[in-house]
This record gives C-alpha cells, structure tokens and sequence, in this order.
C-alpha cells in the first residue's frame, strides 16, 4: 500500500472520491451512487477496442458464406411436418378404409339387384301355364291325359307297360297285401299276378 501512495504523489491523504484496493471509499471520502450498467469510473476513461480474432471461413467458390445444411427453422418446419402428417394419419386410414367399403357395398347392391331381377323373370315365367306345364313333364315325369309316356332305362328304350305294376284281377284283397304285393313286384321276388 505504500507504494501506491508513493506513486501517488507520496501523501497520505488520497483524493476525494477514491478507493482503496478494498474497494471501500478512503476515509473522508464521499460515496456516491454509481449508475446502473456502468463501472465505476468507466465514465472517465474510455476503455480500449480488443482485436477480435475470428477463424478464417473459407469462402465457397461464389464468393458468398456457407450456409449449414440443416438450420433450426427447417428442423422446427420438419417437425410440425411430421406432427401434423402423424395428426392426420389416423382419419386418412378411416376415409380410405370407408371409401373401399363404400365400394364393396355398391358392388354387392348392385349384384343383388341383378339377383332380384333374375327371381322376377323367374317368377313371371313360373305365373305361365305353358312354363308349368312343360316343367311337370320335365321334372317329374307328369303326363296329360292321352300322352304316351316313354321311359329309357339302361340306354334302351322300353314302351308300352313295360316297369309298371299291373292291376290284380282280385280287387277283393286288403289294402295291405295289395301294398305287400307290390313291394314285392318292385323287388322282383314274385311275378305279377294275372
């Protein structure tokens, strides 16, 4: 401390206003408040420029600073991207899965109509006489009154009585036996009687 004041000009008073190395105010010395955002004695002495040293970006070939590839906008872009596409995947899926049920129902409609359609053409040919007709004998082997029915059995043709029971001559026999009878005729155990 003694050579501070020896270089101050040796006295042992020091002027109004400075500190000790403390930082406490010199005895006698006024304090003042020193304003915000500056240091004391700031304001007396300008402080000297530093030389900021910067690395040396070597320019691209156009002259102009490089950009880096991904900056923070287009992460942040990248992102409200992704949230919005995970946002609307879940109703796109159910639009798409409604629309290709919406197809499938149209082409089933639209088979049933056709199915509908087929059962009215078959019932306005079922309401005509001739259809119903030409059905018995075709399907069930029905005759009119006056037609001949012809049989094929094996591939041969056979007319005439030929695979029907005849009637018994003895219309006097109950109806059971007359039931009997025939079942054996048709299994070919007796021979008709005559």
């Amino acid at each position: 401390m003694s050579a501070a004041r020896g270089r101050r000009g040796g006295s042992g008073a020091a002027p109004s206003g400075r500190r000790r190395a403390t930082g406490r105010p010199l005895s006698g010395a006024a304090s003042r408040p020193v304003p915000a955002g500056s240091r004391s004695g700031a304001g007396s002495r300008p402080e000297p420029k530093r030389a900021v040293r910067r690395s040396p970006r070597t320019a691209p070939a156009g002259g102009a600073p490089r950009r880096p590839l991904v900056t923070g906008r287009a992460v942040l872009l990248a992102g409200l991207v992704l949230v919005l596409l995970l946002t609307l995947a879940g109703p796109v899926r159910q639009f798409l899965a409604g629309r290709a049920e919406l197809t499938r129902l149209a082409a089933e409609g639209t088979a049933l109509d056709q199915r509908a359609e087929q059962l009215q053409e078959q019932l306005e040919r079922q309401a005509d006489p001739d259809y119903q007709a030409r059905q018995a004998r075709e399907r069930l082997a029905y005759v009119l009154p006056g037609d001949r029915l012809v049989v094929v059995v094996d591939g041969e043709a056979v007319e005439g009585d030929a695979g029907t029971v005849p009637e018994s001559e003895d219309g006097d026999l109950p109806w059971y036996e007359a039931l009997l009878q025939s079942v054996a005729v048709a299994d070919g155990d007796e021979e008709p009687s005559e």
